[in-house]
């Protein structure tokens, strides 16, 4: 029987507390979490990110204490240092051009092909890990799980302001990661064998050295037996994170349900599930979606209803029922855009903005 394990990396802000732009930690918070965690913690290609990560979690109860404890550990280590750590997808208004880069290979190599795409690619996002023992299971869970992205990523929208302006869209994030190669919604795969000839003809044509440059919204992982979802803004709040993690597990777990009793999901094409993506990045849950069965808009909020129905039969077998309730806050009170932008309409201050950030970064731990 498939676990569905779980493995929760996070992406975190670097901030001043007196300027509230972002800041070099020249490495520090890294040097000292890993004196704590060992390779938990890790530099990103922008100086003012810091990477976390948990160990393999069997349950969503595991990967909470881990999340928590990962992010006060670089929280308190900031703070030590004079600075403070916040969650969102964007920051509201420092600008890349006035970050520095990570002193590393990998980075400069990506500076170098990608130029002014990778130097202002500063974005920050969640990236769950769900265990799939076999690699043929995970490309076909990962076909069929590709028409809910759009769903899970309406509801992590936290990013809605970029170097000091209202975008109007809910996740700029994505906006800014789109500039990159090889990301977004993938195609659909017949087998993993015609998964592994394509990274085999991208390698052998230099387009890529391996497949970690591959980084669209869900990948089969190529070196981990988990298919990776990496659609998320990072949430503002623990809670948020944990929920979109359970999300995940709980559509992993249903579509391999379907599996044993010989039934699958529809698949939907890369273009038709696009229009989905973008309204999310849009409108958030405030907006419409497509449902193409019924080939009608239906509220967002709606679909999000009917994916937990959808779920329902596997959340208690996995132990994340508590975590998923978390999802009809996030309906009763937005998602962490809406909050951002209701804070910047009360108070006209970007920096208030960030303050509110990096104040709820750290509820609930």
């Amino acid at each position: 029987m498939n676990k569905f394990t779980l493995g929760v990396e996070e992406e975190f802000m670097v901030i001043d507390p007196v300027t509230r732009e972002l800041i070099s930690h020249d490495q520090k918070i890294v040097e000292g979490a890993q004196k704590i965690h060992e390779d938990q913690v890790k530099a990103e290609m922008h100086q003012a990110v810091v990477e976390v990560g948990t160990h393999i979690c069997n349950n969503t109860d595991e990967a909470r204490k881990e999340v928590s404890k990962l992010r006060l550990t670089v929280a308190q280590l900031a703070g030590d240092l004079g600075l403070r750590i916040g969650a969102s997808g964007t920051h509201p208004f420092s600008h890349w051009q006035n970050q520095l880069i990570t002193e590393h290979p990998r980075y400069n190599e990506i500076v170098n092909e990608l130029q002014q795409a990778a130097r202002s690619n500063l974005i920050f996002g969640l990236h769950v890990h769900v265990g799939i023992q076999s690699r043929e299971l995970a490309i076909h869970i990962a076909n069929q799980v590709r028409y809910f992205l759009p769903h899970v990523y309406a509801l992590s929208t936290n990013s809605p302001f970029w170097v000091g302006r209202n975008t109007g869209y809910k996740s700029y994030r994505t906006k800014v990661f789109d500039k990159f190669p090889r990301t977004g919604i993938p195609d659909y795969f017949n087998s993993i064998e015609e998964y592994d000839n394509y990274i085999k003809m991208l390698v052998k044509t230099n387009c890529i050295d391996n497949a970690k440059k591959i980084w669209w919204d869900i990948r089969v992982h190529p070196f981990f037996e988990t298919i990776e979802f990496r659609i998320c803004d990072c949430p503002m709040l623990v809670d948020e994170t944990m929920a979109f993690t359970a999300l995940f597990q709980a559509l992993c777990a249903k579509l391999y349900k379907l599996r044993l009793q010989n039934m699958k999901f529809i698949t939907y094409t890369r273009a038709l599930i696009n229009e989905n993506k973008w309204r999310a990045a849009r409108y958030g849950i405030d907006g419409k979606m497509i449902d193409f069965g019924k080939e009608v808009e239906v509220n967002t909020r709606a679909l999000i209803l009917e994916l937990l129905d959808f779920i329902d039969d596997v959340v208690d077998e996995l132990g994340c029922r508590q975590d998923l309730q978390y999802i009809h806050k996030i309906l009763e009170h937005g998602t962490g855009a809406d909050r951002q932008l209701a804070i910047y309409e009360q108070r006209n201050s970007f920096e208030d903005v960030v303050d509110y950030i990096t104040s709820q970064t750290l509820i609930g731990i």
